[in-house]
C-alpha cells in the first residue's frame, strides 16, 4: 500500500457517503469526459469510470502512478497522465481536448492556482472551459467561494470566482472522512463556469479594483481606494450607484463591483 505523502498534501477519502455525494453532484452521463486531479489510490476514479465516456487522471506522485497503472491500466476509458496539473498543457493531448467536467479531491496547498487554471482570471479566459467542476476543498476555502456579500468570509476570492462561475455547497466533509485525517475540515463545492452579466467593460480594471478594495478588509472601501480616487469624488460615485458611502469591500455584490469598475478607472 502506498503511504500518503505530506509533500503532496495527500489525504485519502474513505467515506462512501461523501463519494456518493460527489458523484451525485457531478451529474455524470455516458457522454461526459472527465478530468480528475490527484486521483491518489483511485477511490474516486473507480466510481467515475463506469459512468462516464472517459476519465483523464493527472497524478504527480510516481508511486501512485505505478499503482494506478497496475490496477486500472487496462480499463479502456481511462487515461493516466503523470505530472503537475499546474504545468501540464492539457490541450496538447488529443484525449484532453474534449474534457467537459472536472471531478476531484484536490491538494489543498495549491487550491488557488488550480481554481485559476480551471476558471481562468477575470481578465483572462481559461485555456479550456468546463460545464461543471466538482471539487473537494478545505472548508474555509469553500466558505469563501460561496459566501454572500456581507458575510465575513466574502472576499477577493469570492468576487473573482463568482464573477466567473456559479458556486454552491454540496456537503461538509469532516476530517475523519480521510486517512490520514487532515488538521482541517473540508467541503465539496460545485462550480458552473459562466461569466456574470453584464460583464465588466474593462475586466483588467475590475481585477485591479477588487485587489485594492480588499487590501485591508475591515477598512471602509473609500479608505482602501484613497490612493487612486479622491474621497469626495468616490463618495459622489457611490451615491450615484445607490451604495452607502461607508460601505466595506465585503458588502458589495459582484454586480456592484462590476458597476463600480465601469465607472472608475484605477
Amino acid at each position: 500500500m502506498v503511504r500518503a505523502r505530506k509533500i503532496f498534501a495527500q489525504h485519502w477519502l474513505k467515506s462512501e457517503k461523501v463519494l456518493h455525494q460527489i458523484i451525485k453532484a457531478a451529474e455524470i452521463t455516458k457522454s461526459d469526459r472527465i478530468l480528475e486531479i490527484g486521483p491518489g489510490t483511485g477511490v474516486l476514479t473507480r466510481q467515475l469510470l463506469p459512468l462516464a465516456q472517459s476519465v483523464v487522471a493527472v497524478e504527480i506522485d510516481r508511486d501512485l502512478c505505478a499503482l494506478l497503472v497496475k490496477q486500472l491500466g487496462k480499463v479502456s476509458n481511462f487515461l493516466l497522465l503523470q505530472g503537475d496539473i499546474l504545468s501540464l498543457a492539457l490541450p496538447d493531448y488529443d484525449a484532453c481536448k474534449d474534457l467537459n467536467k472536472v471531478v476531484a479531491n484536490i491538494p489543498y496547498n495549491i487550491t488557488g492556482p488550480i481554481l485559476e487554471k480551471l476558471l481562468g482570471k477575470i481578465s483572462t479566459p481559461p485555456v479550456q472551459s468546463f460545464d461543471s467542476i466538482v471539487l473537494l476543498v478545505q472548508k474555509e476555502v469553500a466558505e469563501r467561494l460561496y459566501a454572500k456579500p456581507g458575510n465575513r468570509a466574502f472576499g477577493a476570492l469570492s468576487v473573482r470566482v463568482q464573477y466567473l462561475a456559479e458556486c454552491e455547497l454540496v456537503c461538509p466533509v469532516p476530517a475523519q472522512c480521510f486517512s490520514p485525517p487532515p488538521k482541517v475540515d473540508s467541503a465539496v463545492v460545485r462550480l458552473r463556469p459562466r461569466q456574470i452579466l453584464p460583464a465588466a467593460t474593462n475586466p483588467r480594471n475590475l481585477e485591479t479594483l477588487v485587489k485594492l478594495g480588499f487590501a485591508t478588509k475591515r477598512k471602509m472601501l473609500r479608505n482602501n481606494l484613497i490612493s487612486v480616487v479622491e474621497r469626495d469624488k468616490f463618495t459622489q460615485l457611490l451615491e450615484q450607484l445607490d451604495i452607502n458611502p461607508q460601505v466595506r469591500a465585503e458588502d458589495l455584490s459582484v454586480a456592484q463591483w462590476v458597476a463600480l469598475s465601469d465607472r472608475l478607472e484605477v
